[in-house]
């Protein structure tokens, strides 16, 4: 009895672990696949175990089912033995992020399928492409008899699945890029369905799974062809020097507008504009020191009260209170020179409050924009809720600080 404990709780155990790293798999390629332009899915696997038998053009086809099929059938994917097995990295990638199995191309493949009708009669699904190679050009090869005799064997359904757009996401031989990827899954065949049924099945599924380019907004576009020009990190370090010397809208906002239309020059952008922000940071204090005073729009005297009492009790590192409280940055400077505070002392200070607010920023609306890249035709809608959101921000922080 003793001995037989560990093994009944093994049995236990093995489906709930299983299913949990399906999930995470899941959960890791929607997300990925969310970044590089969206995944939608039509239809449901049906209960059970079954094979799944889908077009191939890329090496995105496996990513695309792994976010598509529920991870209550812990999908397991057919891969080459001779090119995701042929190494130790490649096996553990292979077996982790994709729970792949290995089915060899040139002697004893079907012997590694029939070792799947197990895994399928506990109701499993077993993915496999029957072509047995990536297509070209869009076009489905002679489908293999391996995937309908393991269905067979185990008496599971046959489960036709299109997938469209991995072509274009990751071209074969190319790079990748933005696309939308769709995945239709069929209703399920018999077992006892031909590879000439199966492969029709799979052809009509592809040719109503419409790859479709993402749409653009005209606006994006002039945006980006004016961030991604010379003139890019330009603009983003005038207008955080403008903001540290008088101009009222914060370089946040620029980076709010630009890195989710550009989300790769989120960086460039981002150090653009607190190099700008420092270098009139930097001029405000000196300015002050001499007697010269800017127009400060939008600035109250009781900021500049409170700013006078963080100046007094805590030097320069009084500017750590900036990103959080609402006051703009051109009083911070101004009140500091002022106040006598060394140039360099100031500097560095305002180098890690401003630096860690105006990164965030930046990198965090990359992010977003790379997660809204499939609705970027809504492009000026979002511009027009960014201005009126950062409007009624503003009058209030205003109105609070009156």
């Amino acid at each position: 009895m003793t001995r037989t404990l560990p093994r009944v709780r093994d049995r236990i155990a093995l489906p709930a672990r299983s299913r949990f790293a399906a999930a995470l798999r899941r959960g890791l390629w929607w997300g990925v696949l969310s970044l590089t332009g969206g995944v939608e899915r039509r239809g449901r696997l049906p209960r059970g175990g079954c094979v799944v038998v889908a077009n191939h053009s890329s090496h995105a086809d496996t990513a695309a089912l792994l976010a598509a099929l529920d991870a209550r059938h812990t999908p397991a994917i057919g891969a080459a033995a001779d090119y995701w097995f042929a190494s130790p990295w490649r096996r553990r990638i292979c077996r982790r992020l994709a729970a792949g199995f290995p089915v060899r191309r040139s002697g004893g493949g079907m012997d590694d399928l029939l070792s799947m009708a197990d895994e399928l009669r506990s109701g499993r699904a077993v993915v496999l492409f029957p072509e047995g190679t990536r297509g070209k050009d869009g076009e489905l090869g002679s489908f293999h008899r391996g995937a309908l005799v393991l269905a067979e064997r185990a008496g599971v359904p046959v489960v036709p699945v299109g997938i469209a757009g991995t072509d274009r996401l990751l071209p074969k031989h190319g790079r990748l890029r933005s696309a939308l990827v769709r995945v239709s899954i069929g209703g399920p065949l018999p077992s006892t369905t031909g590879p000439r049924e199966a492969r029709d099945a799979v052809v009509a599924l592809h040719a109503r799974t419409v790859a479709e380019p993402l749409k653009d907004s005209a606006t994006r576009r002039r945006v980006a062809s004016v961030v991604t020009s010379r003139w890019g990190v330009p603009l983003a370090f005038c207008w955080g020097l403008a903001e540290a010397l008088s101009w009222p809208l914060m370089p946040e906002l620029l980076l709010a507008a630009v890195c989710v239309a550009v989300p790769r020059s989120a960086l460039r952008m981002s150090l653009g504009a607190l190099c700008g922000s420092l270098a009139g940071g930097l001029l405000a204090l000196q300015l002050a020191a001499a007697g010269v005073h800017p127009p400060a729009p939008l600035t109250t005297e009781r900021m500049r009260a409170e700013v006078r009492s963080e100046l007094a009790a805590e030097g320069a590192s009084a500017v750590r209170h900036q990103p959080w409280n609402g006051i703009p940055f051109k009083v911070y400077g101004a009140e500091a020179g002022r106040a006598g505070v060394p140039p360099l002392d100031w500097l560095a200070a305002s180098a890690t409050a401003r630096g860690s607010r105006t990164l965030t920023v930046g990198l965090g609306f990359a992010a977003f924009g790379l997660l809204m890249r499939r609705h970027r035709r809504r492009y000026g809608q979002y511009l027009v809720l960014l201005g009126g959101g950062f409007a009624a921000g503003l009058s209030l922080i205003v109105a609070g600080w009156a």
